[in-house]
């Protein structure tokens, strides 16, 4: 997330300063360039919001890294943040670390 705002701001701040100007409508922030959520969409930075893609994500992670699962099991719970950052990698950093951490608990449950 943090990247992908840095990101974000450096594509406002690349713009010509008349452009850079924002405006709040509802939920919508617009610049004169166009909406800030079409510049999200555009930079590939909108978080992924599919379950059933990231626990695809999370079964192949899993199938990969068996030594991690097993440490994990053994009681590490350092395997665990690895698998989760092998997680986040495998998705390009658009999944959401709660919701990976979540289902990632739940498939490695006795």
């Amino acid at each position: 997330l943090a990247n992908g705002a840095k990101v974000l701001i450096e594509l406002l701040w690349a713009r010509s300063p008349g452009d850079i100007v924002m405006q709040l409508t509802g939920n919508t922030v617009t610049t004169h360039a166009g909406s800030v959520t079409a510049m999200i969409e555009s930079a590939g930075l909108r978080q992924m919001n599919d379950s059933s893609a990231l626990e695809k994500i999370i079964d192949d992670v899993l199938a990969a890294n068996a030594d991690n699962v097993a440490q994990f099991k053994a009681g590490k719970d350092k395997a665990f943040n690895a698998l989760v950052g092998q997680i986040m990698k495998a998705s390009k950093g658009k999944a959401n670390p709660q919701e990976a951490g979540d289902l990632l608990r739940k498939k490695l449950a006795p």
